[in-house]
């Protein structure tokens, strides 16, 4: 067992260390000294190597380099993106890439000074680690003493667990087994920003309850931010990372990604990958998971090739065209773009939504830019104002598309009146450019999702034909309102009552196939929502009805058809019970997720089973 010294300090109170000398003989060796004053810096040493903490940051020499977990949307190399098992993120002093970017070479320059805000502004935000080794099995010569290093213990680095656990006493141990010698003694340094761990713990314990921070809570991360002058980027990038750590949310956001990479990796994204990519985003919606997850992968790997079909390119040269025209002299005597070019652009807006293809976006950028410039040289000021027009156009449809889809796949979104009277100011706009565009736009694909539930779709039908009616003076805001609040509070009834009776089920009516049995379970599920206060009536016939037709269905799937499907590969008969059960499937993926973890199945053949039906 290996022994070590630790040392603990602080600096200005925004950061503090932890210094360990870990080996057989840590405690027989003289291996630092600290300097006084202000200016006072704490120096580790062995032959040949040093490492110094100082009140702006560190000095480094000799062998060794740091290492930090990954945060998650941060710059990660494709070649570690690409690697499920690679979540560190590791730095050999004096190493680097060749001109054909595969092999490392070493240099005798490793000596090195770095400042805190640097640290942990490449780095982790919140925690790095900086080490040395001393060994006398260790090479002279530098530059031999890195590869060594590297073969030795890099591979581990890159893939411990332990990293991001911040659990020293791991780590130790899997640096010293092995590096599997007596004599070797492990230097390591751990760094931490503190006021960065103060917002990171406080937002991870925030969002955690929930998945949501409401404002009074988001209000002490503010103070929080502002009171340590945390800058806007890193209080993004520790948001992001939490968010994603979440369990729920990170089995979604890798499945994505493991596409990605296999997309990226031939240069093309098919159409099938497009569809389960889809997936993966409309099941966001639902699991409120946050579009940024997303953005930073697509930003890492689509746009890596360019990974967009032939299919999709006409709307981004279309998008081009019209926004080149206003540039162009054809409109800056106009204060309004056209409309058939708005309607275009839409369209266009729509469809790299749907493919996740963010070079609209950076077309877009770019002819803000232009708009900025031309307005600078003495244009008119009409350009800018048909410019703004579009910007306008744009924004309806994001709040409208957000509001639309929360309704179509969020389980229990609350309905509000400001909703529903923005929806109807949106819908007046769009149907300005052309009659039934708002329904192009936003219904027309939507209600033919498969992943559209029960609930969901009555709330979007409703709403539908009832922004129509409301238009005709024939159904007021409060109807409307009214009518989408019942469906929400059956929906949460409907969902509350399926967890409760499927438990029952499970521990208690092992047999309900009775009638006196179906009874005596209602007036059990009664009572206790009552007790609750999530009832105040009984529970209505059609509903209990519907919930134990449920749970036959779900049985019927797990313990007959399901076995069939994974042993036949059986695509056709999985999809004709997706269609003819009434089951949403989400609920039914979730299913099948469970059944694959329980019997220990790999997920990759849940994925081949899932191919083409998304």
């Amino acid at each position: 067992m290996h022994k070590d010294i630790r040392l603990h300090g602080q600096i200005f109170d925004r950061f503090e260390y932890y210094a360990i000398v870990a080996g057989e003989d840590a405690h027989q060796r003289y291996f630092f000294n600290a300097a006084e004053g202000s200016g006072a810096e704490l120096r580790f040493f062995s032959p040949g190597n040093e490492f110094v903490i100082s009140p702006t940051g560190i000095r480094h020499a000799g062998n060794g380099g740091s290492f930090c977990e990954y945060m998650f949307g941060v710059d990660q190399p494709l070649a570690d993106l690409a690697k499920a098992d690679v979540i560190n993120r590791l730095i050999v002093y004096g190493a680097h890439t060749g001109d054909e970017g595969a092999t490392l070479h070493f240099s005798e320059h490793t000596g090195g000074e770095i400042g805190f805000e640097k640290i942990f502004f490449e780095g982790n935000a919140v925690v790095n680690y900086f080490f040395f080794l001393s060994s006398p099995r260790f090479p002279r010569d530098l530059p031999a003493q890195q590869e060594a290093l590297i073969r030795a213990i890099g591979k581990a680095l890159k893939r411990s667990p332990a990293v991001g656990n911040q659990d020293e006493n791991t780590l130790i141990g899997e640096v010293l087994g092995l590096l599997d010698d007596p004599k070797t003694l492990f230097f390591l340094f751990k760094l931490i920003n503190t006021p960065h761990r103060e917002y990171y713990e406080t937002f991870r314990r925030l969002y955690f309850k929930n998945k949501k921070i409401p404002d009074g809570d988001f209000a002490l991360l503010t103070e929080i931010a502002a009171r340590h002058g945390i800058d806007r980027y890193q209080q993004e990038r520790i948001r992001i990372d939490v968010m994603y750590k979440h369990p729920a949310n990170r089995r979604i956001v890798d499945e994505y990604r493991n596409i990605l990479i296999d997309c990226q990796r031939r240069g093309e994204i098919s159409s099938l990958e497009n569809a389960r990519l889809t997936r993966l985003k409309t099941l966001s919606v639902r699991n409120k998971i946050p579009g940024a997850l997303f953005y930073a992968l697509d930003e890492a790997l689509k746009e890596e090739k360019k990974l967009v079909g032939p299919e999709e390119r006409d709307y981004i040269a279309e998008t081009r065209q019209v926004l080149a025209g206003l540039f162009l002299g054809e409109r800056e005597i106009e204060s309004v773009i056209d409309r058939e070019d708005a309607v275009k652009l839409l369209f266009a807006k729509k469809r790299a939504a749907e493919d996740r293809d963010h070079t609209f976006e950076e077309i877009l950028l770019d002819a803000s830019k232009a708009c900025d410039e031309k307005i600078r040289d003495g244009a008119d000021i009409s350009l800018l104002e048909g410019f703004s027009q579009i910007i306008t156009y744009f924004d309806r449809y994001d709040a409208t598309s957000q509001a639309i889809n929360q309704l179509a796949f969020m389980e229990t979104v609350r309905v509000t009146e400001e909703m529903v009277r923005s929806l109807i100011g949106n819908r007046a706009a769009f149907e300005s450019l052309r009659p039934g565009l708002f329904g192009e736009l936003f219904f027309a694909g939507l209600l033919e999702n498969k992943y559209l539930g029960k609930y969901g779709r009555q709330k979007v039908t409703t709403l539908m034909n009832g922004l129509r009616l409301i238009e005709e003076n024939r159904l007021t805001v409060a109807d409307l309102l009214e009518q989408l609040q019942a469906i929400d509070r059956e929906e949460r009834l409907a969902i509350t009552l399926l967890a409760q009776v499927r438990d029952r089920i499970r521990n208690f009516y092992s047999k309900y196939a009775t009638k006196a049995d179906q009874e005596a379970l209602k007036r059990e599920v009664g009572d206790d929502l009552r007790h609750r206060k999530v009832l105040r009536g009984d529970i209505p016939d059609r509903l209990f009805a519907e919930t134990i037709l449920t749970i036959k269905k779900e049985a019927i799937y797990l313990h007959s058809l399901l076995p069939r499907i994974i042993a036949d590969r059986d695509t056709a008969l999985r999809e004709d019970f997706l269609e003819n059960s009434g089951l949403d499937r989400f609920y039914v993926e979730e299913l099948e997720r469970e059944y694959f973890e329980l019997n220990e199945l790999e997920m990759e053949g849940l994925y081949q089973i899932r191919k083409g039906l998304s």
